[in-house]
């Protein structure tokens, strides 16, 4: 159990205080939290608030473990079935486990129509799971007449239907509706008219909506707008209306606006008015009508439990046929309520997680007011994994006493069979990894002895960061393969599941691990990865080898994706691409920086060059120089020679010189640097068209003034200074030492130098080791080299790489104090520590609710592809849980390019050519014609040209064998080639085609 109160503890909770902030994890460590119903949804919902850090959380239930429930709560285990214990006491340590700072009680007492009520007022949120409509509609009235208002969601899951009810009060404001960071808009111009037109720079699209508030801010000319708040009326992308500004001062130059963060009120009504009128969220574009219609469906299930105390009955007809009639005054679809009537007993654990992900941020909302509420109802249906009745038999879905009747239900023996007899290869064991393994064990995935197989890898150690949201790991797993713990982890939810283990990046490294026998053997594909590279590597193996179906999904913050990859059927991951990140030009980092992300980035490159890529050289070059000696000897002729003479002449030895060096750097980067430009470029420099050099974007720099006493600080830092932290990063020295050991550091007098500054935006960053050095501090330093011959058992440097998730290592520290100078130069508003550490490190902003939906989605898919359904049946999904926005799309169907004449391709297609070893290749032209009915005319291997007609020489080549040509390894079984084929037309290009493979021997199988 936990503690009354909740320091935050930013290690654990690193990702989601960049999704969620400080203000709303504080509101969450003081917020206490009613769960009724330890059912699928119920652990799901449970899981997800109390990884993400709620103060208390009571778990209620009346029921007791039964075989049923191993199908669907991953937290009871086969012996508290055996043993009857009661499924809240069952679950209560498993879930308090999950983090140390939330309270977890529980409670067992009857829960109904006759319940006084009045206990539930010490909770600031109460959610119902498994319960009647009739009880729904009381506690709801309940928390709504409370002051101020108890906030209340009701979840449901019968089958493949499940619904989200929130209600927040008549009166609940939103800090924070959209959940973007506000990003600053350049000006180019503004009119002086009535209204005002503001033109964005450069034609940028400045992504606001007609409604929205803008703050105005450097405004030159037009100086009354400054610090104004302005309501926008969007033109286009590039321009907008503000208020009247006829008789403002004309606009001169620079400014830009940032949005702001206008609070928001909404208004709910209770479960009984909303019942005949629901506002409802339509998450599948393809079926529009599907919500009201679930709503419709659902109502009647109410009503029928209601009047007979039970949910239909597996596979019977009549039950089926009297819930369609309660339905008879609503225009239903009879296929859908005879589908929720034969699954409603039924569980579908990845829907389950799906809707548990996102009921779960509902909860944070409706406890921090952080982003926007769903309003009201949100239905999900997953009628694409079933098959239909008349193709299966009824005792398909009967139940036979296992853990897996509840699925059994819905997607009927057949279907679990083949689940159970599933390989699976999964690519990562983080967020993702985690609760997919959860759901591959709920349904029972791989874990036939004799065909199934669960694979996964993952090179990672468990971070303490990791715990907020990779739910299968402890604090006594860090520091443990994230792999292995996570498989040894999984057999507690399932004992049966089949999971191997591997501790390998998958990658050209190991392509002799997962080569195309691994492939062969799975029958799918998942990858739970970080980063687009990784995913198109997978992705490519994956089509390369075997045409394995992939199952793709991501998520950032509380946003998330998924994307299923079919053979033959969708787009593979490859066919599409992102644009590329925008990279900051070279001379805006180092000379004319705008925004704070500018100063982050710039701090960020100083700490990699003088604490990474310095001491690397320098360790380079001294394992290939093995003495000063020989250095000394050869002078000027070896290159880089100079650069590493001056670090170890200028290498400090003690603490006192660190702190010399220290003040030196911050004289040259936070002082003359800014000197040196205002010399280049004088406050009056115009350029050719006469507008001046200094407008925005461009900054003019601000020398500033070394003092140790600054008054300087990042938020979020508790050092009490932030200057000392550039210079001086872990010595515990006095502030009087200190000051004792700069006072007898001597600066050199300034004086500005004749040297030209780069303005180009597409320059590149020259590089540092061949950058031109002056000769007389090449004399120099070669002069005091024999000072340093004496400290030769000293040529080795402890290069330091970035670490952001040790506070104790002063690197965010010192990126933040930079950062921070660098930005006072520039007249920069600065960044608090933790968007510096969230900037600094590129860290993924990451929430349990997010992961814990796209794996759900994922999973679901997962069924489909086993259950082979037709391409209308798959979806990818995007969802932001923040807004919140769910479409679940048709994936991109493959496209079919026509060669000629009726004979076409898609990106799947590759022709095969089986050879031998007298194989030449007149005979693979003459076997690719004969085959497709199509000429080749060029054929090429990589880069290689085998055959291109107009290259000289090459008609000889007809005449050797594709051996001696491609000359393959001896482990290579075939090669991909690209074929071109003759045009119709003899002034037409020639054709291109699917790749062709070449198999060496007529033995291999294709």
């Amino acid at each position: 159990m936990a503690t009354e109160s909740m320091e935050i503890d930013d290690s654990l909770y690193s990702r989601q205080r960049y999704v969620l902030g400080d203000n709303a994890m504080h509101q969450m460590a003081q917020s206490s939290v009613f769960l009724s119903g330890m059912g699928g949804l119920g652990i799901e919902i449970a899981k997800n608030i109390v990884l993400a850090g709620v103060k208390a959380v009571t778990l209620h239930d009346t029921k007791v473990c039964e075989t049923w429930d191993l199908g669907s709560n991953f937290f009871i285990r086969k012996d508290d079935v055996s043993s009857q214990k009661m499924r809240v006491e069952a679950v209560c340590s498993r879930v308090a486990e999950l983090n140390p700072y939330v309270h977890v009680d529980i409670s067992s007492s009857i829960l109904d129509n006759n319940t006084d009520l009045r206990f539930l007022q010490k909770y600031q949120c109460v959610i119902l799971t498994e319960a009647t409509i009739c009880l729904q509609k009381r506690v709801n009235d309940f928390c709504h007449s409370q002051q101020p208002p108890i906030k209340f969601l009701s979840c449901d899951a019968f089958g493949v239907c499940v619904r989200v009810f929130c209600d927040f009060g008549d009166e609940f404001v939103v800090s924070d509706p959209t959940g973007e960071e506000p990003k600053e808009i350049f000006i180019q111009n503004i009119t002086q008219s009535n209204p005002g037109v503001v033109t964005c720079m450069d034609n940028r699209p400045h992504g606001l909506q007609t409604g929205q508030s803008v703050v105005f801010r450097e405004v030159n000319g037009m100086e009354e707008l400054n610090g104004t708040v302005q309501h926008v009326s969007v033109l286009s992308p590039h321009s907008f209306a503000i208020g009247d500004t006829s008789q403002l001062q004309p606009y001169a130059h620079g400014g830009f606006v940032f949005l702001m963060k206008t609070p928001k009120t909404c208004r709910f009504e209770t479960l009984e008015r909303q019942l005949s009128d629901p506002q409802v969220l339509t998450p599948d574009l393809s079926k529009p009508e599907a919500p009201l219609q679930i709503h419709a469906a659902m109502l009647a299930l109410d009503t029928f439990q209601e009047e007979h105390n039970r949910l239909p009955n597996i596979g019977c007809l009549q039950d089926a046929e009297v819930l369609l009639k309660l339905t008879e005054e609503v225009s239903v679809n009879a296929e859908l309520v005879r589908c929720l009537s034969r699954t409603a007993r039924g569980t579908v654990p990845p829907l389950t997680a799906a809707v548990g992900g996102l009921a779960s941020q509902e909860v944070l909302k409706a406890i921090t007011g952080k982003f926007a509420p769903l309003q009201q109802w949100f239905y999900l249906d997953a009628m694409e994994i079933l098959r239909p009745l008349h193709s299966v038999s009824p005792e398909e879905f009967l139940p036979r006493g296992d853990r897996y009747d509840g699925l059994r239900a819905c997607i009927g023996e057949s279907l679990c069979q083949e689940l159970h007899k599933l390989r699976v290869f999964m690519v990562g064991c983080g967020a993702i990894g985690c609760e997919m393994l959860k759901n591959f064990s709920l349904l029972g995935v791989g874990l036939s002895k004799s065909s199934g197989e669960v694979c996964i890898t993952d090179p990672d150690l468990i971070e303490k960061s990791n715990l907020n949201r990779q739910f299968l790991f402890r604090p006594h797993h860090i520091q443990k393969s994230k792999s292995t713990t996570a498989a040894e982890a999984t057999y507690d939810i399932n004992p049966d599941l089949q999971v191997e283990a591997h501790l390998n990046k998958v990658c050209p490294a190991t392509e002799s691990i997962y080569n195309d026998s691994f492939f062969s053997r799975m029958n799918v594909v998942v990858t739970a990865l970080d980063n687009v590279e990784a995913r198109r590597y997978v992705d490519r193996c994956s089509f390369l080898s075997q045409m394995r179906p992939l199952l793709d999904s991501g998520t950032m913050g509380t946003k998330g994706h998924t994307e299923i990859i079919v053979p033959n059927l969708t787009e593979s991951y490859n066919s599409h691409r992102d644009p590329p990140e925008e990279e900051i030009p070279f001379c805006t980092l180092k000379s004319f920086p705008s925004v704070i992300e500018h100063t982050i980035q710039w701090a960020r490159d100083k700490f990699e060059n003088a604490f990474v890529h310095k001491p690397s050289m320098y360790n380079s070059f001294w394992q290939n120089h093995p003495s000063p000696e020989v250095v000394l000897q050869a002078g000027e002729s070896l290159e880089g020679s100079f650069q590493v003479i001056k670090l170890l002449n200028r290498r400090p030895s003690q603490w006192e010189q660190c702190i010399a060096v220290g003040r030196l750097k911050f004289e040259k980067y936070f002082k003359r640097k800014a000197l040196q430009l205002l010399h280049s470029f004088p406050l009056d420099t115009r350029l050719k068209d006469g507008s001046l050099f200094w407008q925005s974007p461009k900054r003019p720099p601000t020398p500033v003034e070394f003092d140790l006493k600054d008054p300087l600080r990042v938020e979020g830092n508790d050092e009490p200074h932030a200057v000392p932290h550039f210079f001086w990063l872990s010595q515990d020295l006095s502030e009087e030492v200190v000051a004792s050991i700069l006072s007898e550091v001597r600066i050199p007098e300034y004086s500005p130098l004749d040297k030209s500054v780069e303005t180009d935006e597409t320059a590149k960053k020259p590089d540092l080791i061949k950058m031109p050095v002056n000769s007389e501090e090449e004399r120099e330093a070669i002069t005091h080299l024999e000072q340093a011959i004496s400290t030769c058992e000293r040529l080795q440097m402890n290069p330091q790489q970035f670490e952001k998730d040790d506070d104790n290592n002063g690197h965010v520290d010192f990126v933040a104090s930079a950062s921070a100078l660098r930005a006072r130069v520039y007249s920069i508003e600065p960044a608090d520590r933790l968007k510096t550490k969230r900037i600094a490190g590129k860290i993924i902003p990451a929430i349990a609710t997010a992961t814990a939906a796209v794996a759900g989605l994922v999973a679901l898919e997962l069924i489909k592809v086993v259950g082979c359904q037709e391409f209308e049946s798959f979806r990818n999904c995007f969802f932001n849980l923040a807004i919140p926005v769910v479409v679940l799309t048709e994936p991109a169907k493959v496209k079919k390019t026509m060669i000629r004449s009726n004979i076409y391709f898609s990106i799947w297609d590759c022709w095969t050519i089986l050879g031998h070893e007298d194989f030449t290749l007149s005979d693979f032209m003459n076997a690719v014609r004969e085959k497709y009915g199509i000429e080749p005319t060029m054929v090429v291997h990589g880069v290689k040209m085998l055959y291109v007609p107009v290259m000289p020489g090459h008609s000889k080549r007809l005449k050797l064998t594709m051996q001696k040509l491609i000359k393959p390894s001896l482990d290579r079984r075939y090669v991909d080639l690209t074929v071109s084929f003759a045009p119709e037309a003899d002034d037409e290009d020639d054709l291109p085609g699917p790749p062709v493979r070449y198999y060496f021997s007529s033995h291999e199988t294709p």
